[in-house]
């Protein structure tokens, strides 16, 4: 039986896996924004950060809003892929961004890493933000916040260590 305490697979990993898997989008959305496969590889990515949200520290709402983040995004992928119209799935897609920038910006404030959490600030921010203005500025300004997001998971895999190793780690205030 799985213990829901163990850890199977490292953070590391966890944040590689959406990295991988979101990679391709963000080269389409410079080159193609509406490749044929770009919601499927979509919906695995999201899903892919379901462990994500579940792994990094963040307060109860913030976790909360990492999981809504990622049913709204799905549900929008599912709804494109079955040919709902565009404006109806970018709506749903932008609610659920408000909701990734929640869980973005809450769980890097608590990072000990500074990169994480000043590159995470920053793409929850924008991430979020360009929910409430979508409707005047076109897509384009949103496809930095795909780079960001994937550097945010670059540093998270390179920086993350658990709340048990740090607490272990030499402060570097002892006295000689």
């Amino acid at each position: 039986m799985l213990n829901s305490q163990r850890h199977y697979v490292s953070l590391r990993l966890l944040a590689l896996l959406p990295l991988v898997l979101f990679s391709p989008a963000v080269i389409a959305f410079f080159v193609n924004p509406h490749v044929p496969w770009g919601e499927y590889l979509g919906v695995f990515f999201h899903l892919s950060i379901l462990f994500l949200v579940s792994r990094l520290e963040a307060a109860p709402w913030a976790k909360a809003a990492g999981y809504g983040w990622v049913a709204l995004d799905v549900l929008t992928g599912i709804l494109m892929i079955n040919d709902i119209p565009h404006d109806i799935g970018w709506a749903i897609r932008l609610g659920g961004h408000v909701l990734a920038g929640v869980w973005i910006v809450s769980s890097s404030l608590v990072s000990k890493a500074w990169p994480v959490t000043v590159v995470g600030v920053i793409t929850g921010l924008w991430l979020g933000g360009y929910s409430f203005v979508g409707d005047v500025l076109a897509e384009p300004f949103l496809r930095p916040a795909s780079i960001l997001i994937l550097i945010w998971f670059a540093l998270l895999a390179i920086f993350h260590r658990p709340a048990e190793e740090r607490s272990a780690a030499p402060t570097g205030t002892a006295l000689a």
